[in-house]
């Protein structure tokens, strides 16, 4: 009999390791997808959990959102202009059951439908759309891939495009074309403020030959200017009068003659 008590502490000792090697702990973040015998039984975590040794088996998902940078892809838009675009997305796992049943790698998934979403997207829209209305073109590309990966539990929550590169060419095509409009601009706004200038001088005007004492006043005012600006100028001053005087006499030598 004592020879037995080895063997019976060993296999004693075979059985609690046995039945503590089906304790399972989980993270926060992770779920443990659980199968018995090959089928699935159902989701397990987060925490401290059993499984069947021999029986059960797990394969643990992470939940969190993970970053995934989409390489370069060159691509033509719809106005038949090659573009360079890359891309960020981020997605999570909502549902780890079908994440592991429906398909074999997710994030592989995911990564290759970016990159056909990302070129077809580009294909539907110009050149003017893509380089100003990217967060637009970013919401569909959005739509689209949680379309296509709902099925493997999957949610894309951002979309990104990072960089668009266009031939060198097309850049000068651009800036010519962005300082065209900037002169057009300028002429325009120089057009309206010689417009309001002129309207402006053409009320003062009229007001002046209302009151003949003004135009007496401004002309004493330009004086006191110019001599504060110019010290060694000499101004002389003509009256009104003479002026009027000159033009009636050239007046009557014109019906003269």
């Amino acid at each position: 009999m004592p020879d037995s008590i080895p063997f019976v502490l060993a296999a004693c000792l075979a059985v609690v390791v046995f039945f503590l090697s089906g304790i399972r702990i989980a993270q926060q973040y992770q779920r443990g997808v659980v199968f018995r015998l090959g089928i699935f039984t159902g989701i397990r975590g987060p925490g401290l959990y059993y499984l069947i040794p021999v029986i059960e088996w797990q394969r643990l998902i992470d939940v969190r959102t993970v970053t995934v940078a989409v390489e370069q892809q060159e691509t033509i838009t719809r106005d038949s202009v090659t573009v360079k675009v890359n891309a960020v997305l981020w997605f999570r796992v909502i549902d780890p059951a079908k994440a592991v049943l429906s398909v074999e790698n997710y994030s592989m998934a995911i990564y290759q439908v970016a990159l056909t979403g990302l070129r077809n997207i580009i294909g539907q829209h110009d050149l003017d759309e893509v380089l100003k209305e990217r967060d637009k073109i970013n919401g569909i590309l959005k739509a689209s891939l949680n379309e296509l990966s709902a099925p493997w539990g999957t949610a894309v929550e951002i979309v990104e495009m990072k960089d668009v590169e266009i031939p060198l060419n097309m850049q000068r095509v651009m800036a010519m074309e962005a300082e065209a409009s900037r002169e057009k601009k300028a002429r325009i706004i120089k057009a309206q403020a010689e417009l309001e200038a002129s309207e402006k001088l053409a009320q003062a005007a009229e007001r002046m030959m209302g009151t003949p004492a003004s135009l007496e006043l401004r002309r004493m005012q330009m004086v006191s200017e110019v001599g504060a600006e110019n010290n060694s100028t000499v101004v002389v001053i003509i009256p009104a009068e003479f002026q009027a005087l000159a033009r009636s006499l050239s007046e009557k030598a014109e019906r003269k003659t």
